[in-house]
């Protein structure tokens, strides 16, 4: 089995703000996981990515906010959704709070 493409979708928040969100299918985890799936969620504000939920091979799943790099417990891709838009409309919010 190869690869397989689930999602990959662009989404627009502002003029100055989106998220990338690319979701595979692998045929084994990769080293650090313990799931089928490959991803990577991005949130970018004005050029900057202030989140990133991804789990390259050998460092397993994990979350980049604002520079930090911390584990994430990958539950499933529903959750790992929930997750990453709250902390994109979380940030969005602060950014446009004065």
């Amino acid at each position: 089995m190869r690869a397989t493409l689930l999602v990959r979708d662009r989404i627009a928040y502002a003029d100055d703000a989106f998220a990338e969100i690319v979701v595979w299918q692998v045929p084994k985890s990769l080293p650090g996981s313990t799931h089928s799936y490959k991803y990577r969620l991005a949130f970018v504000l004005r050029g900057d990515c202030l989140v990133r939920f991804d789990n390259e091979a050998g460092k397993g799943d994990h979350r980049h906010l604002r520079g930090r790099e911390a584990a994430y417990r990958f539950t499933g891709l529903d959750r790992l959704f929930t997750d990453f838009e709250r902390e994109a409309r979380r940030l969005l919010n602060e950014d446009r709070d004065p």
